[in-house]
Formats: structure tokens, sequence, C-alpha cells
């Protein structure tokens, strides 16, 4: 089963980043799913580096080559 972060601490953390900003009730859910969903991207990318690479473990080496592509892809 996989834990996730309870929307509480999400929202915590936001608050104490940026104490000035007002957030809609889903903000914190949105900002989550969209940290999700990155990681999600960035793991797929690094596995597709490794295969590329022959290697059946995917190391940090695969995570930093492809880090700034993903960046650059899942910037809006």
């Amino acid at each position: 089963m996989v834990s996730s972060v309870p929307r509480a601490r999400v929202r915590t953390f936001i608050k104490k980043r940026l104490p000035a900003l007002r957030l809609d009730a889903t903000t914190d859910m949105l900002i989550h799913l969209s940290c999700l969903l990155f990681l999600q991207r960035l793991a797929t990318e690094a596995r597709l580096k490794a295969v590329e690479d022959r290697c059946s473990v995917i190391k940090p080496a695969h995570i930093r080559a492809v880090a700034k592509i993903a960046l650059k892809r899942s910037s809006g």
C-alpha cells in the first residue's frame, strides 16, 4: 500500500513557505497531484535511460541525466 502525505501537512508546509498566500480548499490537493505526476514522469524517464544504458537498476546518474529534461517538460 502506498502511503500519502496528509493534506494538513501539505497545507502547513505551504503556509510556512508562503504565509501571505490565500489558498482555495482544494489547492493543496492539486499541488500534491502535480508533485506525484512529476515524480512519476521522472521515474519513467530514468527507467528508460537505464534500459538504454543496458542496466537493470535505476541509478542516481540516470535520474540526474533526465532531471533537466523532465523539469522543462513539466513547467507550464
